[in-house]
């Protein structure tokens, strides 16, 4: 009898498809994979979810998820043992807000390693997004069909905030996380003990699909962090499954892993709480909208000194929104305030957000 399985619509070089594809294989869950060809994406993907993204899940009954976060929750409510979320309150609270890191913040390393180092990845990188054109096609084919369908995905490294002037300062950024990971890794299988949890899969998509198959970010963790890599590799092994572990006893974040959080307390977190913001005054200029717009203006950041201007992602919210809730969940906070202060986020998860978020048919929406 053939096994029901899952699909899964997505590309190896596509940074949430790496998430996704990492959490079925590690759950156990049976699954197929379709190429999100521009013909899948014409036929199924777009009349299904109204959107142009992936990855997809199509479940056995025929019901169509997007987005990682919402295919990974509705399957931890199908399959029920083996909970990647901790249940310990530091441990949970840790791992949520390092899944906002790593999906939010991780896509700016992701794609500046990918599009500024042309001479090193291009004939790489353009011969992936050529097989989502003509997936059979000689090499050279899809290497120049690849060139203008990735164009699209290279124009928006701009709007990251990726400037010729603070490239120096992103890499410095992104090197010293190879040094935290490098030294948690040296240590531990995965981020909270010997079990991938929720942010091991966050982490995932950007350290597999971007900065370790793209040759120039590839070679610079083979060399700087060796022990990440081993860490991809297991992320993306099906033998070893979630049961063969456990997260650490007693509620304990890592130090190593403290590093990380306070790294992203001093990066990501300003650039929330000022998209917060900025989304309030948005809706109050907007009172008739209802649906959120992708971007609403530009803001700017600080990296390593460095300051530059990106565009305002209120996406980010609805995923800050997640450990935000977690924290308001708990009775008794003293535990994740202590991590809170460790890692310089003080009371920011205290007050909540201007305005609650919500994805109806896959567009990002007030409550």
């Amino acid at each position: 009898m053939t096994e029901v399985c899952y699909r899964l619509y997505g590309t190896k070089f596509s940074l949430y498809t790496g998430k996704a594809r990492s959490y079925l294989l590690k759950k156990g869950i049976p699954f197929e994979e379709t190429l999100a060809t521009l013909s899948v994406y014409k036929k199924f993907i777009i009349p299904r979810t109204g959107v142009r993204y992936v990855p997809v899940l199509q479940t056995p009954d025929d019901e169509v998820f997007q987005d990682t976060t919402t295919i990974i929750d509705e399957l931890e409510s199908r399959f029920q043992s083996s909970s990647v979320y901790p249940e310990t309150p530091k441990q949970k609270l840790a791992a949520l807000l390092l899944e906002v890191y790593a999906d939010e913040w991780l896509v700016i390393p992701a794609m500046h390693y990918r599009w500024n180092y042309p001479a090193t990845n291009n004939h790489f990188i353009f011969g992936e997004f050529g097989s989502l054109v003509m997936p059979n096609a000689p090499g050279f084919v899809k290497r120049y069909l690849g060139k203008k369908v990735g164009s699209r995905f290279q124009g928006f490294v701009p709007n990251l905030g990726i400037r010729e002037h603070n490239i120096s300062a992103l890499e410095t950024s992104y090197s010293a996380l190879l040094d935290d990971l490098q030294a948690h890794f040296e240590q531990y299988d995965y981020l909270l003990g010997s079990k991938p949890c929720i942010a091991d899969f966050g982490l995932i998509g950007p350290m597999y699909a971007h900065l370790y198959r793209d040759p120039a970010p590839g070679k610079l963790m083979k060399t700087k962090a060796p022990a990440l890599v081993a860490w991809v590799h297991r992320m993306m092994d099906s033998e070893v499954a979630l049961e063969s572990g456990q997260w650490l006893d007693d509620d304990e974040v890592p130090d190593t892993i403290l590093a990380i959080l306070r790294r992203m307390s001093k990066e990501q977190l300003p650039v929330l709480l000022d998209t917060d913001q900025r989304l309030n005054e948005w809706r109050q200029a907007n009172p008739n909208k209802t649906q959120i717009d992708r971007f609403i203006g530009s803001h700017s950041f600080v990296v390593e000194g460095v300051e530059a201007e990106r565009v305002v992602l209120p996406y980010a919210l609805w995923m800050f929104q997640r450990p935000m809730d977690y924290y308001a969940s708990l009775d008794d906070t003293r535990a994740v305030d202590e991590l809170l202060e460790q890692t310089n986020f003080g009371n920011s998860l205290e007050h909540g957000l201007s305005n609650r978020l919500a994805r109806p048919n896959n567009k990002l929406e007030f409550v």
